[in-house]
């Protein structure tokens, strides 16, 4: 996959919420969203 350019949206795609339970990104269309990465948080460093 293409790294995403500025501005260009991001594809569609489900993750597990705290609960456990799937949400899909295309269920947030039309509100605000900050999504958040932590790259480091599942390696041995």
């Amino acid at each position: 996959m293409e790294p995403l350019k500025i501005g260009e949206a991001a594809p569609d795609f489900f993750l597990e919420n705290q609960d456990g339970e799937p949400v899909e990104l295309s269920s947030f269309r039309g509100k605000y969203l900050i999504m958040w990465w932590y790259p480091v948080a599942d390696t041995p460093g």
